[in-house]
């Protein structure tokens, strides 16, 4: 094998070699340093690279090898991380110049269980600022999209998102509020997952919203992603918020079976005067092959899902605001033009529009938790379109647009896994006739990502899409 293929093989194909010693882990990382050299000034999509850490780290990898200390499927997988949580001696930025300087004397338990797991961290990749933020301009630079450089990666994880599509990582995590690893990953044609809330820890985030905040990965292929969430999972002592609950081998249940498993296709999602008709038949075709694999297929209603935007948007807002509320009052300025109207915006929602939210949030979860007694997952498009283009403008000009962006969702149709803490799946399933992928959502029942996960992988591999690469 050339030294330039091994960017393009899977984590779990790199893994499988890395363990025969057929691949060592000081070639696999010069040689995704030497990609990210070649592709990255094209797609911007690492905030900080860091070479000289993960040579370092393998070496100490590939001489654990030699001494027979092998940690397991992570073991010399070269990672790229959302610059949103601390690095023990690597700056972390969170996409803001406020912390362009900011070095964290400690990890986030997801960096931890990364290099417990074996795992070697490339760099730090691109993020609105504070993840927070329009993707309309981005402070350390506009990433784009491997797909069509032209084209929108999708916010706010999306250096990872298009780190990963392009081969600049053999995995990654972003993070996920509404919808900011599974738009990315819709628009980039890989697979993301935001997680149940609680099933990964976020000590060390520097969070948006701490009520919807959720790591996740985002990699190439289903059976990555279940390797890669299986390597951060897990209860930590430092959050009180994650679940004691033993994590489930999620590998070991892509089986390709899905006989029988009841698939509903939530037509509130998929019939809306907004999703675009090529995303509408893609998202059919996917269903029909779900039932061509055995699964049991039928439309089903959530009729509040299509105010899951609305009832979100004032949580996400206001707890923004608060997150960042000592700052507002001295550093405003400092900001980027678009993270100070999301700020103010945040700022003006009254106690009480906050309060009928949360009570709002409540029925919706229920009346989803209802409709999971009846299915086994829901799919329905992760966007309403594809990647839109690159837009140089400040921000959202009018009331239309603050209106669909704030409230309506109108791109991406993310929100209900987030507002209800559901795990969901963005897994791609086509192309547009721009050749821009497509992505199918399948959400599952709090703390079954095994199961969207068998479905995702059975759908996976009954295609095509997971072979194909972006043009760069």
């Amino acid at each position: 094998m050339q030294k330039s293929d091994i960017p393009f093989l899977t984590a779990t194909e790199l893994s499988r070699l890395i363990k025969a010693k057929e691949v060592s882990p000081v070639e696999t990382v010069e040689a995704y340093l030497e990609r990210i050299n070649e592709v990255d000034p094209k797609l911007n999509a690492y905030i900080t690279v860091c070479g000289d850490e993960a040579m370092a780290q393998a070496k100490e990898s590939e001489q654990a090898l030699a001494q027979g200390n092998y940690r397991g499927p992570m073991h010399g997988i070269p990672v790229a991380v959302k610059d949103q949580w601390w690095t023990k001696g690597i700056r972390t930025t969170a996409g803001s110049n406020i912390l362009r300087d900011f070095i964290p004397d400690e990890d986030a338990t997801v960096m931890t269980k990364l290099n417990d797991a074996g795992a070697i961290l490339l760099g730090k990749t691109n993020l609105t600022e504070f993840a927070m933020a329009y993707t309309y301009h981005y402070p350390f630079g506009t990433p784009t999209n491997p797909w069509d450089l032209s084209r929108m990666p999708g916010g706010s994880s999306a250096g990872s998102g298009s780190a990963t599509s392009a081969s600049l990582c053999a995995t990654s995590l972003g993070e996920d509020t509404g919808g900011s690893i599974r738009g990315p990953a819709s628009y980039c044609g890989i697979v993301g997952l935001r997680p149940t809330a609680g099933r990964v820890s976020r000590f060390g985030l520097l969070g948006s919203c701490w009520s919807m905040d959720t790591i996740g990965p985002m990699s190439r292929t289903v059976e990555d992603c279940a390797m890669t969430l299986k390597a951060i999972a897990g209860h930590d002592p430092k959050d009180q918020y994650t679940w004691k609950t033993p994590v489930p081998d999620y590998t070991a249940a892509l089986d390709g079976n899905i006989k029988g498993l009841r698939v509903g296709i939530l037509k509130e999602r998929l019939y809306a005067d907004h999703v675009e008709d090529e995303v509408k038949q893609a998202i059919l075709k996917a269903s029909t092959v779900l039932g061509e694999l055995g699964a049991n297929v039928q439309e089903v209603s959530l009729p509040l899902v299509i105010h899951d935007r609305a009832i979100s948007s004032p949580i996400t807002y206001l707890e923004g605001s608060m997150i960042h509320h000592d700052r507002v009052r001295t550093m405003l300025k400092d900001y980027d033009h678009n993270m100070r109207m999301t700020l103010l915006t945040g700022s003006l929602i009254p106690a009480q529009t906050y309060y009928k939210a949360q009570r709002l949030r409540e029925v919706l979860r229920q009346q989803f938790l209802d409709l999971m007694e009846t299915v086994d997952v829901l799919v329905y498009p992760t966007s309403a379109s594809p990647a839109p283009p690159i837009v140089d403008k400040p921000g959202l000009g009018s009331k239309e647009e603050v209106k669909d962006e704030m409230l309506y969702g109108r791109r991406t149709l993310t929100a209900l896994a987030n507002t209800v803490g559901a795990p969901s799946l963005s897994v791609p399933c086509g192309f547009s006739a721009t050749n821009l992928p497509l992505g199918l959502q399948i959400v599952g029942r709090p703390m079954d990502e095994t199961t969207i996960y068998r479905v995702g992988h059975a759908y996976e591999q009954a295609t095509e899409w997971h072979h194909m690469r972006p043009p760069i």
